[in-house]
């Protein structure tokens, strides 16, 4: 049975509005942040996999950058380690730090790796440790001073923050068609593995190729007002008003002033999407209306 006039037409419509966007970033490099829903939810993953492909079969050069704590946090407690979290942070010692990296290194990426193969793709896992890519440091977080105890650091072990990025696997990994899925750990000049926030590697990554776009998958609609209605089409100087008056707080704020950085730096824009939606990607890169935030 063929489609009806009216899905055909709406087929046609789609295929007419991605055709610019085809147009405009053909050749260009899109850094994916993947994690939340998208990545443990069976449809959504194929879904993830096949918007990949798609974008690179058409001449972009889609990288993935991912995440992974609950997959590292259901290993732990399998193992009967206990987690200690500070400021949102897990403290990780280096036993700890083995098993993120088993987890993320191994596990989750090559995982993302092979459902990409699945659906055509030629993707290809790496961590920072492979071609020296994300050079580390460790990263200090001071206590809030009170009225009894001064502000103090606390040593919450092998976490990170980048330090540098050398992108010259990534960019011959991309030059030879292939998909770079990357896992956020790091090495420290003391030889060490760091365990570094997904977004900010994501954010540093996109600044390092001289990205078109970042896009940061998350398990919300994108960025809110005080209404709970979508912020979209936000200059850089509209973000920084809207951290000013607290209209962005709490788990926002870090992905927001990473994706705000990442413009500011050169990125063209970033987009915050809700990656609970199916083929969120393709949505937003493809059609006028986008469904997430934009930032320019």
């Amino acid at each position: 049975m063929g489609l009806s006039a009216q899905a055909a037409s709406n087929v046609a419509h789609v295929l007419s509005e991605a055709l610019p966007y085809i147009r405009r970033f053909s050749g260009r490099t899109v850094v994916i942040k993947y994690g939340g829903n998208a990545m443990t939810d069976e449809e959504l993953k194929a879904g993830f996999a096949r918007d990949v492909v798609l974008m690179k079969t058409v001449g972009i050069n889609p990288v993935v950058v991912h995440g992974g704590g609950p997959q590292i946090g259901s290993l732990l407690q399998r193992l009967g380690k206990e987690t200690e979290f500070v400021q949102g942070m897990r403290v990780t010692d280096a036993e700890t730090m083995d098993v993120v990296e088993m987890v993320l290194g191994g596990l989750v990426n090559k995982e993302i790796v092979n459902l990409i193969n699945q659906h055509g793709g030629h993707a290809v896992g790496l961590t920072g440790k492979d071609g020296g890519l994300i050079h580390a440091r460790r990263l200090s977080l001071t206590s809030p001073e009170t009225d009894t105890k001064p502000s103090e650091i606390i040593d919450i072990g092998h976490v990170g923050e980048v330090e540098s990025i050398d992108a010259s696997v990534v960019d011959m990994l991309v030059q030879g068609d292939f998909i770079p899925v990357v896992a956020p750990i790091g090495v420290g000049r003391d030889g060490f593995s760091y365990n570094i926030n997904a977004d900010l590697v994501a954010g540093k990554m996109a600044e390092v190729l001289s990205a078109e776009k970042l896009i940061l998958l998350t398990n919300t609609k994108g960025l809110l007002d005080k209404q709970g209605e979508l912020l979209t089409g936000l200059s850089t100087a509209d973000v920084d008003a809207l951290i000013a008056d607290g209209t962005i707080h709490g788990g926002m704020l870090p992905k927001i002033r990473c994706a705000l950085d990442a413009v500011k730096s050169g990125v063209k824009t970033s987009h915050i999407i809700d990656g609970r939606v199916a083929h969120a990607v393709l949505v937003e890169l493809f059609t006028d209306e986008g469904i997430g935030t934009l930032i320019s």
